[in-house]
């Protein structure tokens, strides 16, 4: 995922595990951090703001009456004529925050999907889609990013299925991304753990690291078998310099998951910080020996390419990364730097145009028009 041994990463949205983390207080040191600078509550995660209740009951009770509550409700989220919403990672918001930003990420649509559903009297289900991971960074920290859906269905009482009742499922992924993938159901305490965890890292990538902690520890709270937020702890015990308790929670987890290379490479980071250099190499041995070409390998290796301002060479290894995912703005950004680099002004455009339409915020899609403007402004090759 880095060049291997420098970087540190936490993880987003990914699935729960099948054992218990046990003795979970004793993974907790509450007094090593300041309290929190905002509220931090599992109550706030699904709450309806009075917004969203006169939306239910005023603009869109006629079309639930007429399409039935499940298109009714899909089609008032989700038709573009409608309520408009917008594709933003930049954080991940709760129900209400989601309805009055009109934009989220996959997580923040599928939370306000489900209290509008729930709302209404529909039953929700929730899904992991198992696809590949897609992996994004921000400064030194990578992040992985797992995929969400969530299925629709009416209380059944004795009552045979039509098109009418029978369970709907809403994605907030191109179809052709996600057709033909097995799902994985997921229960809604490992949805509120995915949100707090989410909110953990977000608030570490900004520098808030005892905000950081206090989300983690509730995303432990909320499911104490989601061991994506005890790895997201342990990254945040070695921010804060706390170079045994991140050791002691990582461990743990690598007890129930040996497998686990982000875990491990984040171990090994904690081994190198305590000076304990054969562990930490042996660790980063085996996470390549399991993981030879991490996310972000060839990436890494390109932008030393563009330092040395070998066009060719970057270009070709920012292809490669592509290869792997093919929807990250930020391959597709360096990927017209390099073509531009080469005089391939054309191929740029298109690059800088793809990565526009893939960024995850905004300020990304903002940044990435103008300077598309500024391409337009050539001769095309």
């Amino acid at each position: 995922m880095k060049s291997w041994g420098a970087l540190t990463f936490s993880v987003l949205l990914v699935g729960c595990a099948t054992a218990p983390m046990e003795r979970t207080e004793r993974l907790l040191n509450d007094h090593l951090f300041a309290a929190p600078s905002q509220r931090i509550s599992v109550d706030d995660v699904f709450a309806l703001s009075d917004d969203m209740k006169r939306y239910v009951r005023g603009e869109i009770a006629g079309q639930l009456r007429a399409k039935g509550p499940q298109q009714g409700l899909i089609d008032a989220l989700y038709d573009k004529t409608q309520l408009k919403l917008e594709y933003d990672a930049e954080i991940t918001r709760t129900a209400s925050q989601t309805f009055a930003a009109r934009a989220g990420n996959c997580l923040s649509l599928a939370i306000m999907t489900a209290a509008f559903a729930k709302q209404i009297g529909l039953t929700v289900r929730y899904q992991k889609v198992l696809v590949d991971d897609a992996w994004s960074r921000s400064g030194d920290m990578y992040f992985s990013s797992s995929h969400v859906n969530l299925t629709l269905g009416t209380i059944q009482r004795g009552r045979i299925l039509d098109d009418s009742n029978a369970p709907m499922t809403i994605d907030f992924a191109p179809q052709e991304d996600i057709r033909g993938r097995r799902l994985r159901v997921v229960g809604e305490e490992t949805i509120v753990a995915m949100y707090m965890n989410n909110r953990a890292a977000e608030s570490l990538a900004r520098g808030r690291v005892d905000d950081a902690y206090w989300w983690a520890r509730e995303a432990i709270h909320a499911d104490q078998r989601f061991l994506t937020a005890y790895n997201t702890l342990g990254v945040i015990y070695r921010h804060h310099g706390n170079l045994q308790e991140a050791e002691r929670v990582l461990a743990r987890v690598l007890e129930l998951e040996p497998g686990n290379t982000d875990v491990m490479s984040n171990l090994a980071l904690v081994f190198s910080d305590q000076g304990r250099v054969a562990e930490s190499e042996s660790l980063t041995r085996k996470v390549q020996q399991l993981q030879p070409y991490p996310p972000f390998h060839f990436f890494n290796l390109g932008m030393s390419a563009m330092r040395e301002g070998d066009f060719r060479a970057a270009k070709d290894l920012f292809t490669k990364e592509l290869d792997r995912d093919a929807y990250y703005h930020e391959f597709h950004f360096w990927l017209a730097a390099a073509c531009l680099g080469l005089g391939e002004t054309k191929e740029a455009r298109a690059h800088i145009a793809l990565a526009m339409e893939n960024s995850a915020t905004r300020k990304e899609h903002d940044l990435y028009a103008a300077k598309l403007d500024r391409l337009s402004s050539y001769r095309t090759q």
